[in-house]
């Protein structure tokens, strides 16, 4: 049973908050405010409490018109005849007459109200709301989105009846275009492959075979998109190479590309970021196309990539797989025709269409502020036709068409779909991977940019992505049929061997994914997956990177790091039954730098060190890592300045640093300073 709210128990109990919070006072199990959380023994126990107040008053309650009746009296118009009132309401039987049943107020609000604007709609002054809410336990300011959770307890304070009416509801319907109004296309398609295998060159020899653009005469100019003409058929081709950027609009939830060119360099081979594309690949759902690249080179071998590949599902057609693989050279311009129409088949394969005839839509690819344009931004048309005049929102940015700009630099009208083309006239700088979507009326899309902007205030406040102590309860609401892992480790091996135990888990109550694994520390790459595919990061004796951690927790994307396969596999078992242990978030204390080591007669290895950042307690728990690899974990057994002993070193002094057995420490090793603390999993 999830965890469930004072004022969500109250409503449900038709009884005030203020009641449960009196209760539980009593009982010693004091709660904080309205917004407090209580779990499923706590609820058992209000409930049962309420069950014998109401088997205790049933008997002692009256009717209002039977009571008014016997004294020869009526009842108030107001007050409906058949109205039960408790002892409480009217100590004396005359008094029962006088109770009035006063009718909730309605009040509509659009999603994401704010304080200011919730105020004017009930009649009362922003500070009379901000001095309830703050008694109430909900810290707000004046131009701040009013959660959910906060409007239902204003609405019981202030005995209201509230409908949150969303901007956007039209949106929510899926459109679905007539057979007859669906048109060919061009394919979208994203450059992938490991750091200089020749992804940007490919695609500057795809862009120089376009000999339409040539004879125009057109200055190419770099928009985050580009459009080739191939034997009378268009490609678009995304300008920005590499999985990062394609995952990065997948994690927005844009789905852009119809399908991937894998550049493998054939001297070189499958390399990490090699597989990384194709995992990031096999994630979106798209069709792969493997480009043999560099095939002039001396020790160029294509047949050992299409081997490497095989490890991997992506089997050549010529060895009776299905996967398209074409050998090119980037650098010659060899076989960049072939390629071309390999994509060509692929798409057509896919039947990629769409309606012309509508409002267009789509995604914007690349965004920035021009100092002497304003806010500009290339979108790709998915579907209708986008003209000058249009009222459009991206993301929760409002517009007015004002230019429209091809890949060619030229001014056009009007674009269609499958087309990139750059915007102006947009109020601010959207983010890529936004969506967009014209309005018939400019009002209306004022008013959904208005709200989006509202209410993307109260999903950053309440967001949360999947967590491990998530995961039982997630299943029995039915909300997830796969859990989705992304495994890193310290060595190859290990992440094979981590691969197959977590693959010979029970798969009854959810399905277990690993959507990408690979050797290293935890990178902002593998975060931006996880936040895409709604996974969970695995870090078997690796730790993630500075920036990884950033953004995993602002992305809310959990991150579990262990030292022992069977702890792994044991925690996963548990979470699907509801069973994990408490979590332990670990709280960093400082981070310190090995510049010496120098042995100490009786004591052993001792590191001379710098503390960069925070503080180092001689009590605290130490990870040292070398390379992004965490090497040991243990206590810190002795902390000196000098030859003094002390408790403690802060930031920017040096220190000499002993770890409990352990005598292995280099110069240059990191060692992060932590300690645990227990905390409950919605955290």
């Amino acid at each position: 049973m999830p965890k469930v709210r004072v004022h969500q128990l109250a409503k449900e109990l038709n009884i005030s908050s203020e009641k449960i919070i009196e209760y539980l006072a009593k009982k010693g199990m004091p709660v904080k405010n309205h917004f407090a959380t209580l779990d499923e023994n706590t609820v058992t126990l209000v409930k049962k409490m309420v069950n014998r107040e109401f088997s205790r008053e049933k008997a002692k309650t009256v009717k209002v018109g039977t009571e008014a009746k016997g004294k020869g009296l009526r009842p108030p118009k107001a007050l409906n005849k058949n109205k039960v009132v408790a002892p409480e309401a009217a100590k004396t039987e005359p008094e029962i007459v006088a109770v009035v049943v006063t009718p909730k107020t309605k009040v509509e609000v659009n999603e994401g109200v704010t304080v200011k604007d919730f105020a004017e709609a009930i009649g009362k002054t922003p500070n009379d709301l901000i001095k309830l809410l703050i008694g109430l336990g909900e810290m707000v300011t004046i131009n701040q989105p009013i959660s959910h959770d906060a409007i239902d307890v204003l609405a019981d304070e202030l005995n209201l009846d509230v409908e949150i009416i969303s901007a956007e509801t039209e949106e929510e319907e899926e459109i679905i275009d007539d057979e007859a109004d669906l048109v060919y296309r061009p394919p979208v398609v994203t450059v992938m492959g490991h750091v200089d295998h020749g992804k940007t060159l490919l695609l500057d020899a795809i862009r120089k075979t376009d000999i339409v653009s040539g004879e125009a005469g057109g200055i190419t100019q770099h928009i985050g998109a580009y459009q080739v003409e191939h034997h009378g058929k268009k490609v678009t081709f995304l300008d920005t190479p590499g999985h990062e950027a394609f995952t990065a609009m997948r994690a927005r939830g844009a789905s852009v590309t119809d399908l991937a060119v894998l550049v493998v360099a054939a001297d070189d081979g499958v390399m990490p970021q090699t597989v990384e594309a194709i995992d990031h690949a096999r994630a979106a759902g798209i069709p792969i196309i493997v480009a043999i690249n560099k095939i002039d080179k001396p020790g160029a071998n294509p047949e050992k990539v299409k081997q490497e590949l095989t490890e991997y599902e992506l089997v050549s057609e010529a060895w009776g797989g299905d996967t398209v693989f074409v050998e090119v050279s980037a650098k010659q311009k060899t076989n960049i025709s072939e390629l071309i129409d390999m994509i060509l088949l692929v798409a057509e394969m896919q039947d990629v269409k769409a309606n012309p005839n509508a409002l267009a839509s789509g995604v914007a690819i690349e965004t920035r502020l021009d100092k002497g344009r304003g806010p500009v931004g290339t979108v790709l048309i998915q579907r209708g036709t986008l003209r000058i005049g249009d009222a459009l929102v991206i993301g929760k940015v409002y517009g007015k068409v004002r230019a429209l700009i091809d890949d060619k630099g030229k001014h056009i009208k009007q674009a269609v779909p499958g087309e990139p083309v750059e915007i102006l006239g947009l109020a601010q700088v959207p983010k890529p991977g936004d969506k967009f979507k014209i309005y018939a009326e400019e009002k209306q899309a004022r008013q959904i940019a208005d709200a989006r902007e509202k209410k993307s205030r109260l999903v950053e406040q309440a967001r949360t992505s999947l967590a491990l102590g998530d995961i039982f309860e997630r299943i029995k609401e039915g909300k997830i049929q796969a859990l989705n892992l992304i495994v890193k480790g310290d060595t190859q091996g290990s992440v094979e061997a981590l691969k197959e135990s977590l693959e010979k888990i029970n798969q009854e109550e959810v399905k277990i994914k690993i959507v990408h694994k690979g050797v290293g520390a935890v990178t902002e790459s593998d975060v931006m997956l996880a936040t895409a595919s709604n996974a969970i990061i695995i870090g078997f004796n690796v730790r993630p990177e500075p920036g990884a951690k950033e953004m995993a927790e602002k992305e809310k994307v959990d991150i579990r790091t262990y030292r022992v396969i069977y702890k792994i596999i044991e925690d996963i078992s548990a979470a699907r039954i509801g069973m994990l242990a408490p979590k332990y978030r670990e709280e960093e204390l400082g981070k310190i730098e090995v510049r010496e080591t120098f042995k100490v007669p009786k004591i052993g290895l001792i590191a001379g060190c710098y503390v960069l950042e925070g503080e180092v307690n001689r009590d605290s728990l130490a990870r040292l890592v070398r390379d992004g690899t965490v090497i040991y974990e243990g206590k810190i057994s002795s902390l000196r300045r000098f030859k003094d002993d002390v408790k403690n070193v802060k930031s920017g002094f040096e220190c000499g640093l002993g770890i409990e057995n352990f005598q292995d420490i280099k110069v240059g090793d990191v060692v992060e300073i932590y300690e645990l603390v227990e905390v409950p999993y919605e955290e």
